[in-house]
């Protein structure tokens, strides 16, 4: 059975956000909320935790997992960036945005597209998250709470706690999140493209 805690969303608990980020550390599958929406997320080491949230979403190698990042500078620990894409990402984050980068020596394989090795990396603006990335010191490998045959993701916490109750370390109620997913932006090329049309706005790329 997962632990359950809920999380003032604009005050975050300082203990229950250490305790969640410890779930994390030990290799833990958590449920949290985002500016966009609920989402999985583990450990980025942590392979075990990650083929968990894969069995959970029923997806393959092909899917592609976010990397949730306290700023920029952490962002360019994972991601290959040059100086038009820092100005677009600064004009964007934090946000409800994931944007697709070239991934760094410092990605695992396994965490990159099978043969463009890209990652999706992104910085939230939800207090909860940016409060557990502070905490974690490090990025959360995250995939949108969208269970197989769901056309939208889960956002009512019953529910969530009912479907995921015994397949998951940790539950964190944050309040209702909404069911839109990210903003998808591929930053990869000459001009920004938009893959998936989500919550973030696209007056920042310009389109």
């Amino acid at each position: 059975m997962a632990q359950f805690f809920s999380i003032h969303p604009d005050n975050p608990q300082p203990r229950l956000v250490s305790q969640a980020a410890e779930i994390l550390r030990g290799g833990g599958v958590i449920v949290y909320p985002t500016d966009s929406c609920y989402a999985l997320g583990c450990h980025i080491g942590d392979k075990a935790a990650m083929e968990r949230v894969r069995a959970i979403r029923q997806v393959d190698a092909r899917h592609h997992f976010a990397l949730l990042c306290r700023d920029l500078a952490e962002i360019a620990v994972y991601a290959r960036i040059d100086n038009r894409q820092f100005r677009l990402l600064k004009a964007a984050t934090p946000g409800s945005y994931t944007f697709i980068l070239q991934a760094t020596r410092e990605v695992p394989k396994r965490l990159q597209h099978p043969s463009r090795r890209t990652i999706g990396l992104r910085i939230p603006d939800h207090k909860v998250v940016l409060a557990l990335l502070t905490e974690l010191g490090e990025p959360i490998l995250s995939s949108t709470l969208l269970l197989p045959g769901d056309e939208a993701p889960l956002n009512d916490i019953d529910e969530i706690r009912e479907r995921l109750d015994h397949r998951v370390d940790l539950i964190i109620d944050g309040g209702s999140c909404g069911i839109t997913p990210t903003t998808v932006v591929n930053l990869t090329g000459e001009v920004p493209v938009i893959t998936r049309a989500g919550k973030g706005g696209t007056a920042p790329f310009g389109l």
